[in-house]
């Protein structure tokens, strides 16, 4: 058998992707006035306070509710608070 002959045969190293299931994304409200607005930033206190205060401030006519969490893990709505949420801001920062 001739160099030039020769058959390798090898695995791809990137592997093999499976495919996933893709969702779109949720409509946009069209006002936040009268909303309710569910915040939720985990991790380091200094800039969820500054930023609550700063949210409130800004949109006083939105019905603002939060979760505390203060490890890198969010916290997530219970299936009653999906119902009655409108929006969600959700984040992590450490």
């Amino acid at each position: 058998m001739a160099e030039k002959d020769k058959v390798y045969k090898c695995l791809n190293p990137v592997g093999i992707e499976l495919p996933i299931k893709t969702y779109p994304l949720a409509p946009r409200l069209d006002k936040l006035d009268g909303k309710t607005i569910h915040f939720s930033i985990t991790g380091e206190p200094d800039i969820t306070i500054a930023l609550d205060k700063k949210l409130k401030a800004d949109y006083p006519n939105v019905n603002w509710t939060q979760k505390k969490s203060y490890t890198p893990m969010p916290v997530y709505l219970t299936d009653e608070e999906m119902k009655t949420t409108d929006a969600v801001i959700l984040g992590v920062c450490w």
